[in-house]
C-alpha cells in the first residue's frame, strides 16, 4: 500500500497532519501499536523539519509486508553538515521558530532512534531526501 503526503513550507496549522494521517490509517489495518508509535514519531519529526527549513515537499509511504518505508524529499537549502545536524541539540531554527515551540535540535536524532534505518541525503541549494524504515518483524 502506497500514501502521499504534502507539506506546505511554513504551514504550522497543518504540521504534523501527514503523521498524524498515516498513523490512523496503520491502526485500521492492523500494524502493532509499539511499531505505530515509532513510526509516527519519525515521520512527525521529519514533517516538521520540512515545514521549518524547507520550501515545501512530498512524503511517501509505502507499507510492505516486513516493513513500512517512509521517504520525505523537500526542495530546500538542503544540509550542510549530515553528522553534524545528527547531534542532539544542534539547530539553525531562527529564533522566532524557536519562540512557538520547535528548533531544539532533536529531529534527526529522534528519527534515528525512531528507526531501524535512517538514510539522510542532501545537496545544498536543491534539498533533502530523507528515508526511515521501520520493521514490522
Amino acid at each position: 500500500m502506497n500514501f502521499s503526503y504534502q507539506v506546505t513550507k511554513e504551514d504550522f496549522s497543518s504540521a504534523g497532519d501527514a503523521s498524524s494521517n498515516f498513523k490512523r490509517t496503520l491502526k485500521k489495518i492492523g500494524i502493532p501499536s509499539n511499531i505505530i508509535r515509532k513510526i509516527a514519531i519519525a515521520m512527525y519529526e521529519a514533517e516538521i523539519n520540512m515545514v521549518i527549513h524547507a520550501d515545501g515537499g512530498v512524503i511517501e509511504a509505502e507499507v510492505l509486508p516486513e516493513q513500512v518505508v517512509v521517504r520525505l524529499i523537500d526542495k530546500g537549502p538542503g544540509i550542510e553538515d549530515i553528522d553534524l545536524a545528527m547531534k542532539e541539540g544542534f539547530s539553525t531554527a531562527t529564533d522566532e521558530i524557536r519562540n512557538l515551540g520547535f528548533g531544539a535540535g532533536m529531529g534527526l536524532p529522534n528519527m534515528k532512534r525512531n528507526s531501524d534505518f535512517l538514510k539522510v541525503n542532501s545537496v545544498v541549494g536543491e534539498g533533502t531526501t530523507v528515508e526511515i524504515i521501520v520493521n514490522l518483524v
